[in-house]
């Protein structure tokens, strides 16, 4: 039994870091095109902005209310006590999807497509900023009792770390969302995205080293654990895969490799999400109440596991099988007219 009360909560911190994961990637790419609608030069270029996500971007936001309702299930100390100390800005970044679930629909059979867009990609920014305060916020550190219940005060996530991590997101986002479209634009619409992509890596990259260099000088606990062998060495080398892996994309976007350039980009993503890992395991609410001490009753656990078992494989599969079906570029509606003529 006490083997299984260490394992129990290990396999649920994977699992929901593996949730949390394709969240940040798969909507993170359609938040990055809602943020790079901002400065699309005319109507038509938006409109091909948003039709790349028109069949997508509502599944890839399945995965979040799925980590919401796993982190309640298997750890629920850890979800009231976060809800509560991240409030705000939870609550403006669902604002935030809701802006643009809004507007997405709305700008569809408005008359005034000007408005919409600006709310549609208002909504984009805001949610990527407030996660990325809500994230930043987790990392520096919760205050709680003795019970592990929040006693913080309402504004604890704000500070200029926790502003470092969300410009840094946004950036990230934007890089993501830029090569996603360049696999799905072509012509002078893919030469602005591989120009993009080519700045947000340069941005991101600064933002990452600037938190890799940080967090250990302010987070004492951060500084105990990274510095601690054989952690040191692991955590020294993400650092430089991160480097080499900027590299490798700026070499792609060079050459318009266009596949290339996303695998690598989801690549960085993949390490900094091992980097966060090692820095916060074994807690669940850093830095004082650990997996083990938040965890549900085994049966709790494993009975959530066997429901999960079943699920993660259908929502697998039909985010494969939507990417499949929508696959290719998308083409301005001057072209689609211009080749129903000919035909």
């Amino acid at each position: 039994m006490e083997a299984l009360l260490h394992f129990l909560p290990q396999v649920w911190f994977v699992i929901l870091a593996l949730f949390l994961f394709l969240y940040v990637l798969l909507d993170g790419f359609d938040l990055g095109v809602g943020i790079l609608s901002l400065t699309s030069s005319d109507e038509e270029r938006r409109t091909l902005l948003m039709t790349s996500l028109g069949n997508i971007w509502d599944a890839n936001e399945t995965w979040l209310i799925l980590m919401a309702g796993a982190l309640f299930g298997a750890f629920p100390l850890a979800f009231g006590t976060i809800l509560n100390a991240l409030y705000v800005p939870l609550m403006i970044m669902v604002v935030g999807l809701i802006l643009r679930a809004v507007s997405f629909e709305f700008r569809e059979h408005s008359d005034n497509k000007r408005f919409w867009n600006l709310v549609f990609g208002a909504g984009s920014f805001i949610a990527s900023l407030f996660q990325g305060f809500a994230l930043g916020g987790v990392l520096a550190g919760i205050t709680v009792d003795a019970d592990g219940h929040f006693a913080g005060g309402m504004w604890d996530w704000l500070s200029w770390q926790s502003l470092l991590m969300a410009l840094t997101l946004v950036q990230g986002y934007v890089l993501i969302g830029s090569t996603y479209l360049i696999l799905k634009t072509e012509g002078a619409l893919q030469e602005t995205h591989y120009r993009t992509a080519k700045l947000a890596a340069w941005t991101t990259l600064m933002g990452a080293i600037a938190i890799t260099i940080s967090t250990p000088i302010v987070y004492e606990n951060a500084r105990a654990r990274l510095f601690h062998q054989p952690e040191v060495y692991i955590f020294a080398l993400i650092p430089i895969l991160g480097v080499l892996l900027v590299y490798l994309l700026q070499q792609s976007l060079n050459k318009k490799q266009e596949v290339l350039s996303f695998i690598y980009t989801v690549l960085i993503f993949l390490l900094t999400f091992i980097g966060l890992g090692f820095i916060v395991f074994p807690y669940i609410i850093p830095p004082s109440i650990t997996i083990y001490q938040a965890a549900s009753s085994p049966s709790a656990m494993v009975f959530m596991i066997t429901f999960i078992g079943f699920l993660i494989p259908i929502m697998l599969f039909y985010n494969i099988y939507n990417y499949f079906i929508f696959r290719g570029k998308v083409v301005s509606s001057s072209i689609v007219s211009a080749l129903t003529e000919d035909i």
